[in-house]
């Protein structure tokens, strides 16, 4: 199969690509627009080895299959980022209280998704959970002590994070996790952990990358679910998920530790029997969705690109191009001074849009993301599912809620 030039009708080969290619270093021009000289475009690229495999089997389920009826349990998320869990448990039912989030580029995403929403953050709130002072003040006017809902939150991960820290050498002051001795984000889970403590919700759920179960030797996690236990918690075992095993087309790992104190043992969400490949998502068009803007690379790299097979990974760039027929590696977020370095599309030789990293998380197509590009990618990156997000939710709702389900239901 080969892509078409629609004004022309010739198809764009390998062999044609190559005669591109050195139009382009013959001329000193760009490729894009040496490409627009021939009709084409980056999406009409090929592999040397294209086509020869495809994602055969089911479509991963949307969203929108985990619909629910409201269940009458209130909402209240901290570092809410562009919403990921906000978005499942919004699906599964909960009716959403506060979201409290310091970015406010990330602020802007959400109002614009969700102008319903009780956001704080800038710039009207800090949306900062090291205020505790403050997020206690705020919250206490929308909420009551011994407050009858959920608390969802996922202190900013880099500090535990084994990706981060990759980026560094290893002779190098940053290579080192340093986590908790972070100056501000190592103790952002103990800030969360007060405010928790404050307000008693019925249910927490906290979410962070795995290298926080395993950091001084698990020592400070520990210390978190002592003091959260002392207040009447049970806490189910921590438990590391992979998106991959709930129906996201994504290998992406996560930490989540959820409490409960009424008495009902929280559950997790039962694997599911398929894993989706990355084409399950990325074979379609992008249509007439937002945050569909592609990269005009360079010739040097499109060069190196257009040789790699199905899963290889360009050294010189850290890319990867994706094989359509098992689920996408992790979409990260990137350092704070830049987005993050998006994957290569299983048969364009190009990194994905931000759209198309979105679809590997799960987000619907019509939820927009703002900003720059860059800024755009790192609120993706950052995020849980919503698929995976809405799981947990049903399964909490189910477990730890019960009760309160059946009067619902009444």
């Amino acid at each position: 199969m080969s892509r078409t030039n629609a004004s022309t009708g010739t198809p764009l080969t390998p062999a044609l690509q190559k005669k591109i290619f050195e139009f382009a270093k013959r001329k000193g021009i760009e490729l894009s627009e040496a490409l627009n000289r021939h009709g084409y475009t980056f999406d009409d690229l090929v592999y040397e080895e294209s086509h020869k495999k495809a994602w055969a089997g089911p479509k991963p389920k949307k969203l929108s299959h985990y619909k629910s009826e409201p269940n009458g349990i209130p909402l209240v998320s901290f570092f809410t980022g562009c919403g990921g869990i906000d978005l499942g448990f919004e699906t599964a039912g909960y009716e959403h209280k506060a979201a409290f989030e310091f970015n406010e580029l990330f602020c802007k995403t959400l109002r614009k998704n969700r102008p319903a929403w009780n956001v704080f953050g800038p710039p009207t709130h800090s949306g900062d959970v090291s205020n505790v002072s403050e997020i206690i003040e705020t919250l206490e006017a929308i909420i009551p002590l011994n407050f009858e809902g959920m608390f969802v939150g996922g202190p900013p991960c880099q500090p535990f994070s084994i990706a981060s820290n990759q980026r560094f050498s290893k002779s190098g002051d940053n290579f080192k996790r340093i986590g908790f001795g972070h100056e501000k984000n190592g103790n952002l889970l103990f800030d969360y952990v007060s405010i928790i403590k404050h307000f008693k919700p019925t249910c927490f759920l906290i979410e962070n990358v795995p290298g926080l179960r395993d950091l001084d030797g698990g020592t400070q996690l520990s210390a978190a679910i002592r003091e959260l236990e002392a207040v009447g918690y049970k806490i189910v075992e921590p438990r590391v998920l992979n998106a991959a095993d709930y129906g996201v087309p994504q290998f992406r790992e996560r930490l989540f530790v959820i409490g409960s104190r009424n008495g009902n043992m929280p559950a997790f969400p039962e694997r599911s029997k398929l894993a989706f490949g990355a084409g399950s998502v990325l074979q379609r068009s992008q249509g007439n969705a937002k945050n569909t803007e592609t990269r005009a690379h360079k010739l040097n790299s499109m060069e190196r690109y257009c040789k790699l097979g199905y899963g290889q990974r360009d050294q010189l760039g850290r890319v990867d191009r994706l094989d359509p027929c098992i689920p996408s590696k992790t979409v990260i977020a990137g350092g704070t001074n830049g987005g993050g370095r998006s994957h290569l599309h299983p048969e364009i030789p190009r990194t994905l849009s931000v759209r198309e990293c979105a679809r590997l998380q799960t987000f619907p197509d019509d939820y927009v993301f703002v900003g720059s590009t860059a800024r755009q990618f790192t609120q993706v990156g950052n995020a849980v599912p919503p698929v995976l997000a809405a799981q947990l939710a049903l399964t909490v709702a189910s477990s730890v809620f019960r009760e309160k389900m059946v009067k619902v239901a009444r």
